[in-house]
Protein backbone atom coordinates (compact mmCIF):
# COMPACT_ATOMS: atom_id res chain seq x y z
CA UNK A 1 0.00 0.00 0.00
CA UNK A 2 2.92 2.03 0.65
CA UNK A 3 3.81 4.82 -1.95
CA UNK A 4 1.10 2.86 -4.67
CA UNK A 5 1.46 5.66 -7.31
CA UNK A 6 5.06 4.64 -7.99
CA UNK A 7 3.82 1.76 -9.48
CA UNK A 8 1.65 3.48 -11.93
CA UNK A 9 4.49 4.69 -15.01
CA UNK A 10 5.77 1.39 -14.41
CA UNK A 11 2.71 -0.71 -15.15
CA UNK A 12 2.12 2.18 -17.67
CA UNK A 13 5.40 1.53 -19.45
CA UNK A 14 4.78 -2.52 -19.19
CA UNK A 15 1.75 -2.43 -21.18
CA UNK A 16 1.91 0.61 -23.18
CA UNK A 17 -0.71 2.18 -21.13
CA UNK A 18 -1.32 5.85 -21.00
CA UNK A 19 -0.73 6.89 -16.88
CA UNK A 20 -3.82 8.65 -16.46
CA UNK A 21 -5.77 5.31 -16.99
CA UNK A 22 -3.99 3.21 -14.74
CA UNK A 23 -4.47 5.80 -12.24
CA UNK A 24 -8.10 5.72 -13.02
CA UNK A 25 -7.72 1.86 -13.05
CA UNK A 26 -6.06 1.83 -9.69
CA UNK A 27 -8.80 4.38 -8.03
CA UNK A 28 -11.67 1.82 -8.89
CA UNK A 29 -9.67 -0.70 -7.66
CA UNK A 30 -9.31 0.85 -4.65
CA UNK A 31 -13.17 1.57 -4.83
CA UNK A 32 -14.28 -1.96 -5.08
CA UNK A 33 -11.96 -3.52 -2.42
CA UNK A 34 -13.51 -0.84 0.14
CA UNK A 35 -17.06 -2.23 -0.85
CA UNK A 36 -15.83 -5.70 -0.50
CA UNK A 37 -14.10 -5.48 3.04
CA UNK A 38 -16.06 -2.73 4.29
CA UNK A 39 -19.61 -2.38 3.11
CA UNK A 40 -20.90 -2.75 -0.34
CA UNK A 41 -23.66 -0.19 0.22
CA UNK A 42 -21.42 2.74 1.21
CA UNK A 43 -20.39 5.46 -1.50
CA UNK A 44 -16.62 5.77 -1.86
CA UNK A 45 -13.82 7.58 -3.32
CA UNK A 46 -10.09 7.59 -3.99
CA UNK A 47 -8.17 10.77 -3.62
CA UNK A 48 -4.83 11.06 -5.19
CA UNK A 49 -2.67 12.03 -2.55
CA UNK A 50 0.79 13.48 -4.23
CA UNK A 51 2.60 13.78 -0.96
CA UNK A 52 2.59 10.39 0.25
CA UNK A 53 1.91 9.15 -3.00
CA UNK A 54 -0.66 6.97 -2.48
CA UNK A 55 -4.82 6.47 -2.58
CA UNK A 56 -7.16 7.75 0.12
CA UNK A 57 -10.20 6.03 0.48
CA UNK A 58 -12.92 8.27 1.45
CA UNK A 59 -16.68 7.55 2.79
CA UNK A 60 -18.69 10.16 1.20
CA UNK A 61 -22.11 10.60 2.99
CA UNK A 62 -24.30 13.33 1.25
CA UNK A 63 -27.15 15.54 3.75
CA UNK A 64 -30.61 15.12 2.47
CA UNK A 65 -34.00 16.48 3.56
CA UNK A 66 -35.37 14.44 6.89
CA UNK A 67 -38.08 13.30 4.41
CA UNK A 68 -36.38 12.18 1.30
CA UNK A 69 -36.85 8.99 0.24
CA UNK A 70 -33.28 7.48 -0.12
CA UNK A 71 -33.07 7.30 3.62
CA UNK A 72 -35.67 4.62 2.91
CA UNK A 73 -34.36 2.50 0.69
CA UNK A 74 -32.00 0.27 2.30
CA UNK A 75 -29.66 -0.52 -0.30
CA UNK A 76 -28.79 3.37 -0.84
CA UNK A 77 -29.30 4.35 2.48
CA UNK A 78 -25.81 4.28 4.49
CA UNK A 79 -24.99 6.62 1.37
CA UNK A 80 -27.23 9.29 3.08
CA UNK A 81 -27.86 11.02 6.32
CA UNK A 82 -30.34 13.16 7.60
CA UNK A 83 -29.98 16.89 7.81
CA UNK A 84 -31.45 16.87 11.79
CA UNK A 85 -28.85 13.74 11.87
CA UNK A 86 -25.92 15.73 10.29
CA UNK A 87 -26.71 18.43 12.60
CA UNK A 88 -25.84 16.57 15.74
CA UNK A 89 -22.53 16.53 14.23
CA UNK A 90 -22.15 19.98 12.25
CA UNK A 91 -24.52 22.33 13.16
CA UNK A 92 -23.18 24.18 10.07
CA UNK A 93 -24.00 21.42 7.35
CA UNK A 94 -26.57 22.15 4.38
CA UNK A 95 -28.80 19.98 2.20
CA UNK A 96 -26.58 18.61 -0.66
CA UNK A 97 -23.22 18.83 1.84
CA UNK A 98 -21.05 15.78 1.52
CA UNK A 99 -19.19 14.35 4.66
CA UNK A 100 -16.39 12.68 4.34
CA UNK A 101 -14.97 9.63 6.24
CA UNK A 102 -11.47 8.46 5.99
CA UNK A 103 -11.14 4.52 6.03
CA UNK A 104 -7.44 3.03 5.84
CA UNK A 105 -7.63 -0.54 4.23
CA UNK A 106 -4.11 -1.55 5.95
CA UNK A 107 -6.38 -1.81 8.56
CA UNK A 108 -8.42 -4.71 7.08
CA UNK A 109 -5.20 -6.83 6.90
CA UNK A 110 -4.33 -9.63 4.78
CA UNK A 111 -8.11 -9.93 3.47
CA UNK A 112 -8.01 -6.29 2.33
CA UNK A 113 -4.33 -6.53 0.78
CA UNK A 114 -5.52 -10.00 -1.41
CA UNK A 115 -8.87 -7.89 -2.45
CA UNK A 116 -6.92 -5.21 -3.90
CA UNK A 117 -4.43 -7.15 -5.73
CA UNK A 118 -7.30 -8.89 -7.64
CA UNK A 119 -9.44 -6.07 -8.39
CA UNK A 120 -5.85 -4.16 -9.71
CA UNK A 121 -4.46 -6.90 -11.98
CA UNK A 122 -8.77 -7.34 -12.71
CA UNK A 123 -9.09 -3.72 -13.81
CA UNK A 124 -5.47 -3.43 -15.36
CA UNK A 125 -5.89 -6.28 -17.46
CA UNK A 126 -9.94 -4.81 -18.59
CA UNK A 127 -7.68 -1.66 -19.39
CA UNK A 128 -5.44 -3.82 -21.55
CA UNK A 129 -8.24 -5.32 -23.72
CA UNK A 130 -10.03 -2.45 -24.07
CA UNK A 131 -6.58 -0.60 -25.61
CA UNK A 132 -6.04 -3.88 -27.70
CA UNK A 133 -9.84 -3.80 -28.61
CA UNK A 134 -9.98 0.12 -29.79
CA UNK A 135 -6.42 -0.29 -31.41
CA UNK A 136 -7.66 -2.94 -33.61
CA UNK A 137 -11.16 -1.57 -34.18
CA UNK A 138 -9.62 0.98 -35.75
CA UNK A 139 -7.49 -1.00 -38.02
CA UNK A 140 -10.52 -2.75 -40.02
CA UNK A 141 -9.79 -2.68 -43.46
CA UNK A 142 -6.29 -2.72 -42.60
CA UNK A 143 -3.40 -4.87 -43.61
CA UNK A 144 -1.21 -7.27 -41.37
CA UNK A 145 0.71 -9.78 -41.22
CA UNK A 146 1.21 -12.55 -38.38
CA UNK A 147 2.77 -16.05 -38.27
CA UNK A 148 0.31 -19.05 -38.10
CA UNK A 149 0.51 -21.11 -35.11
CA UNK A 150 -2.44 -23.62 -35.44
CA UNK A 151 -4.89 -24.97 -38.27
CA UNK A 152 -8.14 -26.52 -36.86
CA UNK A 153 -10.52 -29.24 -37.67
CA UNK A 154 -12.60 -26.53 -39.77
CA UNK A 155 -9.17 -25.55 -41.70
CA UNK A 156 -9.74 -22.34 -39.41
CA UNK A 157 -6.31 -20.66 -39.49
CA UNK A 158 -5.20 -19.26 -36.15
CA UNK A 159 -2.24 -16.18 -37.20
CA UNK A 160 -0.28 -14.23 -34.38
CA UNK A 161 -0.07 -10.50 -34.75
CA UNK A 162 1.78 -8.72 -31.87
CA UNK A 163 0.25 -9.21 -28.77
CA UNK A 164 -3.11 -10.92 -30.38
CA UNK A 165 -3.93 -13.83 -31.88
CA UNK A 166 -6.62 -14.03 -34.95
CA UNK A 167 -8.42 -16.32 -37.11
CA UNK A 168 -8.43 -16.33 -40.84
CA UNK A 169 -12.02 -18.97 -41.43
CA UNK A 170 -11.92 -21.13 -44.17
CA UNK A 171 -14.65 -18.64 -45.54
CA UNK A 172 -12.05 -16.18 -45.89
CA UNK A 173 -9.28 -17.88 -47.74
CA UNK A 174 -8.75 -18.05 -51.43
CA UNK A 175 -9.18 -21.04 -52.95
CA UNK A 176 -7.06 -23.36 -53.07
CA UNK A 177 -4.94 -21.84 -50.42
CA UNK A 178 -3.26 -24.33 -47.76
CA UNK A 179 -1.32 -22.89 -44.90
CA UNK A 180 1.00 -24.73 -42.42
CA UNK A 181 2.58 -23.88 -38.38
CA UNK A 182 5.29 -21.04 -39.35
CA UNK A 183 3.95 -19.59 -42.49
CA UNK A 184 3.87 -15.77 -42.76
CA UNK A 185 0.55 -14.46 -44.60
CA UNK A 186 -0.70 -10.95 -45.26
CA UNK A 187 -4.96 -10.40 -44.59
CA UNK A 188 -6.45 -7.14 -43.74
CA UNK A 189 -8.79 -6.79 -40.34
CA UNK A 190 -12.32 -7.85 -41.30
CA UNK A 191 -14.04 -7.54 -37.86
CA UNK A 192 -13.45 -6.94 -34.42
CA UNK A 193 -15.74 -8.54 -31.66
CA UNK A 194 -15.26 -8.46 -27.47
CA UNK A 195 -16.78 -10.41 -25.38
CA UNK A 196 -17.00 -11.91 -21.63
CA UNK A 197 -16.95 -15.19 -22.68
CA UNK A 198 -14.01 -15.25 -25.28
CA UNK A 199 -12.40 -11.80 -24.79
CA UNK A 200 -10.85 -9.68 -27.93
CA UNK A 201 -11.81 -11.79 -31.29
CA UNK A 202 -10.26 -10.33 -34.50
CA UNK A 203 -11.17 -12.35 -37.73
CA UNK A 204 -9.13 -11.52 -41.04
CA UNK A 205 -9.92 -11.88 -44.67
CA UNK A 206 -8.11 -12.44 -47.58
CA UNK A 207 -11.05 -12.66 -50.32
CA UNK A 208 -12.17 -9.01 -49.36
CA UNK A 209 -11.55 -6.44 -52.53
CA UNK A 210 -9.86 -4.10 -49.45
CA UNK A 211 -7.12 -6.83 -49.21
CA UNK A 212 -6.37 -6.24 -52.49
CA UNK A 213 -6.41 -2.65 -52.67
CA UNK A 214 -4.35 -2.77 -49.68
CA UNK A 215 -1.46 -5.11 -51.64
CA UNK A 216 -1.64 -2.47 -54.58
CA UNK A 217 -0.89 0.35 -51.90
CA UNK A 218 2.02 -1.93 -50.64
CA UNK A 219 3.41 -2.18 -54.53
CA UNK A 220 2.13 1.47 -55.94
CA UNK A 221 3.94 3.93 -54.76
CA UNK A 222 1.35 6.44 -56.27
CA UNK A 223 -1.15 4.94 -54.59
CA UNK A 224 0.29 4.61 -50.93
CA UNK A 225 1.00 8.57 -51.19
CA UNK A 226 -2.51 9.34 -52.74
CA UNK A 227 -1.61 10.12 -56.47
CA UNK A 228 -3.20 7.51 -57.77
CA UNK A 229 -6.86 6.56 -55.87
CA UNK A 230 -8.38 3.49 -56.23
CA UNK A 231 -12.13 3.95 -56.27
CA UNK A 232 -13.88 0.89 -56.61
CA UNK A 233 -12.91 -2.97 -56.87
CA UNK A 234 -14.43 -6.13 -57.15
CA UNK A 235 -13.22 -9.68 -57.03
CA UNK A 236 -13.85 -13.28 -57.64
CA UNK A 237 -11.37 -14.24 -55.16
CA UNK A 238 -8.35 -16.50 -56.73
CA UNK A 239 -10.10 -16.33 -60.28
CA UNK A 240 -10.22 -12.36 -61.19
CA UNK A 241 -10.61 -9.05 -60.01
CA UNK A 242 -11.56 -5.29 -61.91
CA UNK A 243 -10.03 -1.89 -60.04
CA UNK A 244 -11.06 1.29 -61.15
CA UNK A 245 -8.33 4.00 -60.83
CA UNK A 246 -8.09 7.97 -61.04
CA UNK A 247 -4.95 10.22 -60.74
CA UNK A 248 -5.19 13.27 -59.18
CA UNK A 249 -2.22 14.57 -61.02
CA UNK A 250 -2.49 15.58 -64.78
CA UNK A 251 0.58 14.25 -65.30
CA UNK A 252 0.71 10.75 -64.08
CA UNK A 253 -1.00 7.44 -65.73
CA UNK A 254 -3.61 5.86 -63.40
CA UNK A 255 -3.67 2.76 -65.05
CA UNK A 256 0.29 2.60 -66.26
CA UNK A 257 1.55 3.32 -62.55
CA UNK A 258 -0.69 0.51 -61.11
CA UNK A 259 0.26 -1.80 -64.12
CA UNK A 260 4.00 -0.87 -63.78
CA UNK A 261 6.74 -1.50 -66.23
CA UNK A 262 6.06 -4.68 -68.33
CA UNK A 263 3.56 -5.29 -65.59
CA UNK A 264 5.56 -6.00 -62.81
CA UNK A 265 3.73 -4.29 -60.09
CA UNK A 266 0.27 -5.90 -60.71
CA UNK A 267 2.28 -9.21 -61.33
CA UNK A 268 3.41 -8.71 -57.72
CA UNK A 269 0.09 -8.43 -55.99
CA UNK A 270 -1.23 -11.58 -58.26
CA UNK A 271 1.24 -13.64 -57.07
CA UNK A 272 -0.03 -12.72 -53.64
CA UNK A 273 -3.32 -13.44 -54.55
CA UNK A 274 -2.59 -16.91 -56.24
CA UNK A 275 -2.80 -15.89 -59.98
CA UNK A 276 -5.80 -13.77 -59.18
CA UNK A 277 -6.23 -12.16 -62.75
CA UNK A 278 -7.08 -8.20 -62.48
CA UNK A 279 -8.25 -5.57 -64.94
CA UNK A 280 -7.15 -2.11 -64.03
CA UNK A 281 -9.76 0.31 -65.80
CA UNK A 282 -9.50 4.96 -65.92
CA UNK A 283 -12.50 5.70 -63.58
CA UNK A 284 -14.94 8.05 -64.77
CA UNK A 285 -17.83 10.24 -63.84
CA UNK A 286 -19.65 9.44 -66.89
CA UNK A 287 -21.69 6.16 -66.10
CA UNK A 288 -22.03 4.86 -69.68
CA UNK A 289 -18.47 5.93 -70.40
CA UNK A 290 -17.29 3.98 -67.32
CA UNK A 291 -19.72 0.65 -67.92
CA UNK A 292 -17.99 0.76 -71.62
CA UNK A 293 -14.74 0.46 -69.53
CA UNK A 294 -15.86 -2.09 -67.40
CA UNK A 295 -17.07 -4.43 -69.50
CA UNK A 296 -13.92 -5.04 -71.08
CA UNK A 297 -12.16 -6.80 -73.31
CA UNK A 298 -15.94 -6.58 -75.06
CA UNK A 299 -16.48 -3.72 -77.74
CA UNK A 300 -19.74 -2.60 -77.05
CA UNK A 301 -21.94 -0.62 -79.40
CA UNK A 302 -24.47 1.63 -76.70
CA UNK A 303 -25.05 1.84 -72.85
CA UNK A 304 -28.10 3.41 -71.23
CA UNK A 305 -28.93 4.06 -68.10
CA UNK A 306 -32.49 3.10 -66.61
CA UNK A 307 -33.47 5.14 -63.97
CA UNK A 308 -36.34 5.24 -61.39
CA UNK A 309 -38.98 7.92 -60.64
CA UNK A 310 -36.01 9.88 -58.16
CA UNK A 311 -33.71 9.75 -60.82
CA UNK A 312 -31.37 6.93 -59.18
CA UNK A 313 -29.99 4.33 -61.34
CA UNK A 314 -31.57 1.26 -61.52
CA UNK A 315 -29.82 -0.79 -64.24
CA UNK A 316 -27.45 -1.06 -67.76
CA UNK A 317 -28.55 -2.50 -71.12
CA UNK A 318 -25.70 -2.83 -72.94
CA UNK A 319 -26.02 -3.06 -77.03
CA UNK A 320 -23.36 -5.11 -78.37
CA UNK A 321 -22.60 -7.92 -81.55
CA UNK A 322 -23.22 -11.17 -81.05
CA UNK A 323 -20.15 -12.00 -81.72
CA UNK A 324 -19.18 -9.81 -78.47
CA UNK A 325 -21.58 -11.17 -76.07
CA UNK A 326 -19.24 -14.08 -75.12
CA UNK A 327 -16.23 -11.95 -74.48
CA UNK A 328 -18.61 -9.79 -72.36
CA UNK A 329 -20.36 -12.62 -70.01
CA UNK A 330 -16.62 -14.01 -69.38
CA UNK A 331 -16.27 -17.57 -68.34
CA UNK A 332 -18.99 -18.63 -65.87
CA UNK A 333 -20.21 -15.41 -66.22
CA UNK A 334 -17.17 -13.91 -64.52
CA UNK A 335 -16.78 -10.57 -66.50
CA UNK A 336 -20.59 -9.44 -66.52
CA UNK A 337 -20.38 -10.10 -62.55
CA UNK A 338 -17.29 -8.30 -61.75
CA UNK A 339 -18.92 -5.19 -64.05
CA UNK A 340 -22.47 -5.30 -62.18
CA UNK A 341 -20.09 -5.45 -58.88
CA UNK A 342 -18.33 -2.22 -59.68
CA UNK A 343 -20.93 0.07 -61.16
CA UNK A 344 -22.96 -0.87 -58.82
CA UNK A 345 -26.22 -1.80 -61.25
CA UNK A 346 -27.85 -5.02 -62.98
CA UNK A 347 -26.23 -5.41 -66.69
CA UNK A 348 -28.55 -6.49 -69.26
CA UNK A 349 -27.32 -7.45 -72.75
CA UNK A 350 -28.87 -7.27 -75.83
CA UNK A 351 -27.09 -8.43 -78.87
CA UNK A 352 -27.42 -5.87 -82.14
CA UNK A 353 -26.01 -7.11 -85.71
CA UNK A 354 -28.56 -4.42 -87.24
CA UNK A 355 -27.20 -1.64 -89.18
CA UNK A 356 -29.31 1.68 -89.43
CA UNK A 357 -29.33 3.09 -93.24
CA UNK A 358 -28.52 6.96 -93.47
CA UNK A 359 -32.51 7.08 -94.08
CA UNK A 360 -32.93 6.03 -90.62
CA UNK A 361 -34.37 2.58 -92.42
CA UNK A 362 -32.98 -0.66 -89.97
CA UNK A 363 -31.90 -3.10 -92.53
CA UNK A 364 -31.45 -6.91 -91.03
CA UNK A 365 -28.18 -8.68 -92.19
CA UNK A 366 -28.63 -10.94 -95.43
CA UNK A 367 -28.26 -14.29 -94.68
CA UNK A 368 -25.15 -15.83 -96.39
CA UNK A 369 -25.58 -18.26 -99.16
CA UNK A 370 -23.95 -21.28 -99.29
CA UNK A 371 -23.11 -24.27 -101.38
CA UNK A 372 -24.01 -24.01 -105.27
CA UNK A 373 -25.82 -20.83 -104.56
CA UNK A 374 -22.86 -18.80 -103.53
CA UNK A 375 -20.90 -20.14 -106.04
CA UNK A 376 -23.47 -19.22 -108.53
CA UNK A 377 -23.02 -15.61 -106.78
CA UNK A 378 -19.68 -15.52 -107.13
CA UNK A 379 -19.38 -16.63 -111.21
CA UNK A 380 -21.95 -14.79 -112.00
Amino acid sequence: MEKILDIVEAIAHEKGLKPEKVTEALKTAFIQTAKRVINPKFAFETVVNNQTKTLDVIQIITVVSDDDKRLQDEEVAPAYISITEAREYDDQVEIDDQLQIPHDLEEYGRTAASSLHREIEYHIQRLVEDEIFNKYKSKIGSLVTGRVTRVDNQNATYIEIDEIRAVLPMKSRIKGEVFKVGDHLKAVVRRVDMNKENGIQIELSRTSPKFLEELLALEVPEIADGTVIVEKSARIPGERAKIALFSTHPQVDAVGATVGVKGVRINAVSQELIGENIDCIEYTTIPELFISRIMSPAIISAVEIVRDESGQAQKAIITLPSDQKSKAIGKNGINIRLASMLSGLNIELVENDSKISQNGEIQEPKEQKDGVDALEALFN
